[in-house]
């Protein structure tokens, strides 16, 4: 059971709507690397995570990325507000705008809604680590991406605080995957593991 703060991790206060960049920052809201996918998928690898440290990682870093969710929705939610049509026009918003109006819908920048084929549940600890690892550096770079695209400084700060977590997350991730390796070469877990050694020998 989760606990709800009724508030944002990091403030998000725009004063001055903006649909052009709205239309790129949704990306990290249900773009391929974006916020939710984060969360569903550490949130869902938790359930397989052999040692008690990691699950409790991936639950600690799944539940951030959805107060991550809610923050990218309060930005593209105040970029879009209250527009007039001409300017839903201007900014090339109209495609998005006649699906959705001004809801807040999972989607890449591209106009791809959000597919789970984009993340990874594998059950194993190696692997799951290594797709989050790479997850959180793709995460890393869209947000460089944006900032790159962004000139409000209402819009930066809280997208910087949002990559910067990504690169905590990273290290956090990196910090697991030593955790994992020295409990499994304890074992001598990939070098010789008996039960699946004697499977795959089957003739």
């Amino acid at each position: 059971m989760f606990s709800y703060e009724k508030k944002l991790q990091y403030p998000v206060n725009i004063k001055n709507p903006n649909p052009a960049l709205a239309k790129v920052i949704i990306s990290q809201y249900g773009g391929p690397d974006g916020e939710l996918g984060a969360s569903l998928r550490y949130l869902s690898q938790r359930f397989s995570m052999p040692y008690p440290e990691l699950k409790g990682l991936l639950t600690d870093v799944g539940v951030e990325e959805l107060g991550h969710l809610e923050m990218i929705g309060a930005i593209v939610y105040q970029l879009t507000r209250n527009l007039s049509i001409d300017e839903i026009k201007k900014a090339g918003f109209d495609a998005y705008f006649t699906d959705h109006t001004t809801g807040v819908y999972p989607t890449a920048a591209s106009g791809a809604p959000y597919n789970a084929f984009s993340m990874q549940v594998k059950g194993d600890v190696i692997a799951d680590l290594h797709e989050d690892l790479a997850a959180e550096q793709k995460a890393r770079v869209t947000y460089d991406n944006l900032l790159r695209l962004i000139d409000d400084p209402d819009v930066r700060e809280p997208i910087k605080f949002l990559r910067e977590r990504e690169v905590v997350h990273y290290q956090r991730f990196g910090e697991g995957l030593r955790i994992a390796t020295d409990k499994l070469d304890a074992k001598n877990f990939y070098a010789f593991n008996p039960s699946f050694d004697k499977h795959c020998n089957k003739r």
